[in-house]
């Protein structure tokens, strides 16, 4: 009796994985990078975020309203001055390839803009800002660090707010551009004598 309870379980077990093999409850599907080449080199791909429908969560503690509702911001004194907001990033077909988080912090001593960008089939990237804007009304930063695809690039983004001036009655207030700049690490070419 307790053998073929074991078997059963054995042969369920079995059935459920051959069936998930067979037929996928999840499928991810891979959108298609849009990847230009830069004027002075390298590689450039272009972001963007449409606010406020893009916005998945906003933490603040001066933030009257929370996203989502019922949120609520920690009081810690360490935590007053940081707001970290979460997105959805688009790619220039304004397909959802990833999401995003800005985080920005300020002191007496130091002011920080730091965005991460995860995109889950490529990998993630980390970029710290500068805090002042430059002319033009966009903020750079440079790319310290980034994970899988990202890993061996080094590079910047650039930061800008493009204000909507359509009248649609369902269009965003405005969205978020984010342009990414990256080139790979130089590596020194092997000379003859050492393929010898």
């Amino acid at each position: 009796m307790l053998k073929t309870f074991f078997l059963g379980i054995a042969l369920g077990v079995a059935a459920a994985a051959g069936a998930l093999y067979a037929i996928p409850v999840v499928d991810q599907i891979r959108e298609a990078s849009i990847v230009k080449v830069a004027p002075n080199g390298g590689n450039s791909e272009t972001f963007h975020i449409n606010i406020p429908m893009d916005r998945i969560m906003l933490g603040d503690a001066a933030q009257a309203a929370a996203i989502p509702p019922g949120l609520k911001w920690p009081a810690d004194e360490v935590l007053a001055n940081v707001r970290t907001e979460l997105f959805k990033i688009r790619n220039a077909r304004d397909a959802v390839v990833g999401v995003a988080v800005r985080a920005a912090a300020t002191s007496q001593d130091n002011n920080v803009i730091d965005w991460v960008l995860h995109l889950p089939a490529r990998g993630s990237l980390f970029v710290n800002m500068d805090v002042a804007p430059l002319n033009g009304g966009f903020r750079i930063g440079e790319i310290a660090s980034g994970s899988r695809e990202f890993g061996p690039l080094s590079g910047f983004m650039t930061e800008r707010w493009i204000e909507n001036d359509s009248n649609e009655e369902d269009a965003p207030a405005g969205r978020i551009e984010l342009l990414a700049t990256y080139v790979g690490k130089l590596e020194p070419l092997e000379t003859a004598e050492a393929v010898e």
